[in-house]
């Protein structure tokens, strides 16, 4: 339980690491305060003294999801490359990295939440959506440029295509929980690369444009 050592900030931020862990877990219903505080190893009254309910925990750790996610995936190397294509397929190669340890430790808890509480816990569930839709927007300009410098265009947008490769991983995300394993969530995201290759024209520089050697 929470010591005396232990400040109120700190006491604050085990409750929030936990929820994420144990949401992922157990799922956002199944979630007891008593299952959160237990993780955290504080008292419920060091719960309530920070939030008034589950469900005003599940407010702060959504930001607190977002602020961890948002500096990891600032900090990736997918950024530094020059080739906003290249940018966009190395995101997609991230994400497939980032399918490690067990299925608790990789799945999105907003999504996790969403996928339970949609109707149940509206202002939660909108707290996610903004979540999700944010992280989506990280990769529009990246997809913008990309159309402009490939020449690509059709009837959708960057946004379209940016929101797609969240449905993705998100659905990923439950092909991995209902089968036990991250395998199948890395082919899905496979397929999600080739998708968007083909969508760019990855491979077809060089068929159309072949090589003296290979012209001969």
């Amino acid at each position: 339980m929470v010591t005396m050592t232990q400040t109120p900030h700190e006491s604050k931020t085990r409750l929030l690491d936990a929820a994420l862990k144990v949401v992922r877990a157990k799922g956002y219903t199944a979630t007891r305060v008593e299952d959160i505080c237990a993780e955290a190893g504080v008292s419920k009254g060091s719960f309530f003294h920070h939030f008034k309910s589950k469900d005003d925990l599940a407010l702060a750790a959504v930001t607190h999801w977002d602020e961890m996610t948002g500096g990891l995936f600032a900090a990736a190397p997918y950024h530094r490359l020059a080739d906003p294509r290249d940018r966009l397929l190395a995101y997609v190669d991230f994400r497939k990295q980032l399918l490690a340890g067990e299925l608790a430790e990789f799945t999105c808890f907003v999504g996790t939440i969403v996928q339970e509480a949609y109707t149940t816990h509206p202002d939660v569930c909108a707290a996610c959506e903004r979540t999700i839709s944010g992280h989506a927007q990280t990769l529009e300009a990246d997809i913008a440029q990309a159309m402009e410098e490939y020449g690509i265009g059709g009837d959708w947008t960057a946004e379209s295509l940016a929101l797609h490769t969240q449905a993705v991983i998100q659905g990923a995300f439950i092909l991995a929980k209902a089968k036990g394993s991250a395998d199948v969530a890395a082919d899905s995201i496979d397929h999600l690369r080739r998708y968007i290759e083909m969508l760019f024209g990855v491979g077809t520089e060089q068929a159309e444009h072949p090589t003296d050697a290979g012209s001969k």
